[in-house]
C-alpha cells in the first residue's frame, strides 16, 4: 500500500513539474506578453520575466530529479504566493472590468493552489527520498537473494 501511495505521489509531482516546465518555457518564448504582468514598482522589467521563467524550469528539474526538492518547493511556493499578493490580488481588487476581475481571481486561486501543492511537496521531500532509497535497497536485496538461489 505504501508503494502505491509513493507511486501516486511521484506521478502528481511529475505532473506539477511538467506544468512548471511549460510555464518556464513560455516565459522565454513570449517574454513581452508577460512583461505587462510585472508590477511597475519593480525595476528591471523584462529581467523579471526571465528570472521567473528560470525559477519555474529549475523547480521542475528539481522535482523531476528529486534533488533539492525541499528548497525548490519552498522557494516555488514563496514565488507563487508573492504573485498572489503583489500581482493577482491587486489586479482583482483594482479593476472595474468584470472580465479582467474574473481572470485575476482565477489567477489568485490558481497560484494559491499551486503554491499550496509546492509547500506540500517541500514538507514531504525527505519522506519521498527515504521511500526511494528503501525501494532501491529492497530491489538490491531481492536481486542478491535471487542470485544466491540461482547459484
Amino acid at each position: 500500500m505504501v508503494m502505491i501511495q509513493h507511486i501516486v505521489s511521484r506521478i502528481a509531482i511529475y505532473i506539477l513539474a511538467i506544468v512548471m516546465l511549460i510555464f518556464g518555457i513560455q516565459h522565454f518564448r513570449f517574454p513581452n506578453d508577460l512583461l505587462v504582468r510585472v508590477p511597475t514598482f519593480l525595476p528591471g522589467g523584462l529581467i523579471w520575466v526571465y528570472i521567473v521563467g528560470a525559477a519555474f524550469i529549475l523547480a521542475a528539474i528539481s522535482f523531476m530529479t528529486n534533488r533539492l526538492v525541499r528548497v525548490a518547493g519552498y522557494l516555488l511556493a514563496l514565488m507563487l504566493f508573492s504573485f498572489v499578493l503583489l500581482i493577482h490580488l491587486p489586479n482583482f481588487l483594482n479593476t472595474a472590468d468584470n472580465e479582467y476581475a474574473r481572470i485575476s481571481l482565477t489567477n489568485v486561486l490558481k497560484d494559491t493552489a499551486l503554491g499550496a501543492f509546492a509547500l506540500y511537496i517541500a514538507s514531504n521531500a525527505h519522506h519521498q527520498r527515504i521511500l526511494e532509497e528503501t525501494d532501491l535497497k529492497e530491489e538490491a536485496d531481492r536481486t542478491r537473494r535471487h542470485e544466491v538461489v540461482v547459484e
